[in-house]
């Protein structure tokens, strides 16, 4: 609705439009202006009326509509606004974020005792795993169509309900007949990362302005490596080797109690606290998606159409995924590549996945950062994939050295630039599919990341079967050699660092009464 001050404003501001002639009538001087106002009073009350029925794009319709003495009205429809409650929005999904990325791996880092405890293969363990991977990739549309349609709050709150299920579902698992049970949970926890994984982007872009969406969208990601470096943290410490079953059993027994208690608290945080969006939007670029209509079936399926005929986007599908499919196999394997070299040292397989994280977390945050000051989006990405390679092999062949402590380092060099590779591939991403929605654009970056991911810790747990460590961390390391050479064509086209420009100049314009 228009207000009455709206209204006035609105009769000042704007001198009839003639049908006939189809030109604005002329003012001459400020007795003129009062005759020729009352004498349309009717005409702009009827304008009015159906101004009132389109108010949020007055901003749109007012380039047709001459203005005669300011443009402070279609400078306010652009009304942007940052909001400091934005960082605790950020931290309750970092949150949730992180206790269901910890789910993901806590079977796998302590793979040996899992097999020891319910008697299966360690294949089987993996798939505790895999099942992260396996369930995202069918469920990527209707997670981002539920994300587009009823919008950040009802996404979260979907994810915390399916990760505290999940949690609760471990815990009852804690039998040696029932590692079925385990799988169900670990399902469970799978199917709430669907409404988690993509998200970091559209968190950032609801809620951060322009100089700040990468660097918050870096510490979205954030939340799943902190997650991820508590699971291959704490599992080594909480369940030990023990003789009997039992006791290995009262540990995991312990270790689901606390992951469960701390979701089921998530859980209410985010049906207490958390908002779906802002009254303002952070930026112009937020401003101008705003007004797209609302989603249908249709105009998701055209949305997703127009995002996979990009043929930039494909370019960065592929590499992404081969880049985070690496990373997804290199940690579900961890355990199994350093106890085949470091027989007896399952703590320090979890220390070392624990340097990967924390070193990826800081190369986020750092690479989100760069992003912010630089938008070099092409340079940043070809980049840090070139380091992946670099690093990688490193990792590869000084497992021959046989000293542990050179792992540690290779592993974190690695790390520092595979995971703080995520939050680039989302930006760019975002980037070049603008105005397209975020959790469209990062939900199929993901599923390319689950896809490689799937293969690649199948084929690498085969080959580090039967051919050893060096054949299984070769493969990968070609695999990201084709990443970075599929890099080189990408075309830097930073659509929506062109809107935010051209609306922060149209907005400067009308400011200074040059529309």
């Amino acid at each position: 609705m228009v207000s009455d001050q709206e209204t006035n404003q609105l009769r000042y501001q704007y001198s009839p439009i003639s049908p006939a002639v189809g030109r604005e009538e002329q003012i001459v001087a400020g007795q003129e202006e009062e005759e020729v106002v009352g004498a349309a009073e009717e005409e702009v009350q009827a304008m009015l009326d159906n101004v009132k029925s389109v108010a949020p794009i007055i901003g749109a319709i007012s380039g047709a509509l001459q203005p005669v003495k300011n443009h402070s009205s279609t400078a306010s429809s652009m009304e942007t606004k940052v909001y400091a409650r934005r960082w605790v929005m950020l931290i309750i999904f970092v949150l949730v974020f992180m206790t269901n990325a910890f789910q993901w791996i806590q079977f796998s880092i302590i793979n040996n005792l899992i097999t020891k405890y319910y008697g299966v293969e360690s294949s089987t363990v993996d798939w505790t795993s895999l099942v992260f991977m396996v369930a995202y990739i069918p469920l990527i549309f209707p997670g981002a169509w539920i994300m587009d349609k009823m919008g950040l709050r009802v996404t979260l709150l979907l994810g915390a309900f399916g990760t505290t299920a999940g949690a609760w579902t471990n815990v009852m698992s804690v039998a040696p007949d029932r590692f079925y049970v385990a799988l169900m949970g670990q399902t469970l926890s799978a199917t709430a990362q669907v409404f988690l994984l993509g998200v970091s982007p559209n968190v950032a872009a609801v809620w951060f302005g322009p100089e700040q969406v990468s660097s918050a969208c870096a510490i979205g990601v954030f939340g799943s490596q902190f997650g991820i470096a508590l699971g291959f943290l704490i599992p080594p410490i909480l369940v030990k080797d023990h003789e009997l079953k039992e006791a290995i059993g009262d540990d995991l027994l312990f270790m689901f109690y606390i992951v469960a208690g701390v979701s089921t608290l998530l859980l209410l945080t985010v049906i207490i606290v958390f908002q779906a969006k802002p009254s303002l939007p952070p930026s112009t670029a937020r401003y101008l998606a705003a007004q797209q209509p609302s989603p249908t079936p249709l105009t998701y399926y055209q949305s997703v159409k127009r995002i996979v005929t990009n043929r930039n986007y494909i370019l960065l599908l592929f590499t992404y995924g081969i880049n985070v499919g690496v990373f997804y196999a290199m940690s579900t394997l961890l355990n199994q590549v350093v106890l085949q070299h470091f027989p007896g040292e399952e703590e320090n397989c979890g220390r070392i996945g624990l340097t990967i994280v924390l070193c990826g977390m800081v190369g986020s945050v750092l690479f989100g950062f760069i992003l912010d000051k630089t938008h070099k989006f092409k340079e940043t990405t070809l980049a840090v994939y070139i380091f992946v390679l670099a690093s990688m092999a490193a990792y590869t062949f000084t497992f021959k050295l046989d000293h542990i402590a050179i792992t540690f380092v290779t592993a974190g060099v690695t790390g520092f630039f595979m995971t703080g590779y995520l939050p680039v591939g989302f930006e760019f991403a975002a980037e070049l599919t603008y105005p397209e929605p975020e959790v469209t654009s990062a939900g199929l970056l993901n599923a390319s990341a689950q896809f490689f991911g799937i293969i690649f810790t199948i084929l690498g747990g085969w080959l580090l079967g039967n051919y050893g460590s060096l054949v299984c961390n070769g493969t990968m390391l070609g695999a990201l050699l084709v990443g970075a050479a599929l890099t080189l064509p990408i075309r830097a086209e930073l659509k929506r660092q062109k809107a935010n420009q051209t609306g922060e100049e149209s907005k400067d314009a009308i400011k200074d009464g040059n529309p």
